[in-house]
């Protein structure tokens, strides 16, 4: 059984998967049940028997904003509003933990510009993706729980207005592929990550551009070294 598993997976998922041995026949008939319901739930909610799956409690809206890849795995408690003037594309294998908003407009007032995940992106429990200005994440890049993205800033310059009245301005991140951004880490506007990158838990990126294969830790973040030592 568990080898005709270890095929079904790697089918699905399009590259070598392989159960850990120890674990137990009772607890792999558990997971793949709520695996089964939880692929229920996909097809109810997006009218589509592709394979997907979505967990207890989460909320998605706007499924009209929303384009699919292939085995999309949404966890328990997640809340997803993809309305925006360019949506959300998911690319094959995303994967979501538990917890996590992705909200694609901070006002009613003017859309957000959405959200794009490559394939193989994996998103942390607890992370949080603001969209408005528009969020970009390339192939096979993983993140941490409890990592936020902000790509909106609020206008200030002008002393006898408001903040709250002075409206947002939107330059958007960009995240390369086969990055890996650690716990807590924050992300601001404006910010390139280039291909290769690590972030390290807690740092914050303000609104800057980061070379290729850096890792990068602090506050504000800074690039501490080159992870490739040929570079």
């Amino acid at each position: 059984m568990v080898k005709l598993l270890n095929k079904a997976i790697t089918f699905i998922k399009k590259e070598e998967f392989t159960l850990d041995k120890n674990i137990s026949l009772g607890y792999i008939c558990f997971f793949f049940l709520k695996k089964f319901v939880a692929y229920i739930r996909f097809v109810i909610k997006f009218k589509t028997f592709s394979i997907g799956f979505i967990g207890k409690r989460t909320d998605i809206l706007s499924f009209a904003n929303i384009n699919l890849g292939k085995n999309l795995a949404i966890a328990d408690d997640c809340y997803i509003d993809s309305l925006s003037s360019e949506g959300i594309k998911f690319g094959n294998n995303v994967s979501i933990q538990k917890r996590v908003i992705i909200e694609c407009s901070g006002s009613l007032k003017n859309l957000g510009k959405g959200l794009i995940l490559g394939n193989n992106v994996g998103i942390g429990s607890n992370s949080f993706l603001g969209c408005a200005g528009g969020i970009e994440i390339a192939d096979d890049t993983i993140i941490g729980n409890y990592v936020s993205f902000h790509s909106e800033n609020h206008n200030y310059t002008k002393g006898d207005v408001l903040i709250r009245l002075q409206g947002v301005n939107h330059k958007g991140i960009k995240i390369g592929r086969n990055c890996w951004i650690g716990a807590k880490a924050t992300i601001l506007d404006g910010t390139i990550l280039r291909d290769g990158c690590i972030v390290a838990a807690g740092a914050v990126l303000n609104g800057k551009e980061y070379p290729i294969n850096s890792i990068i830790g602090g506050v504000p973040a800074k690039v501490i070294k080159s992870r490739v030592t040929s570079l």
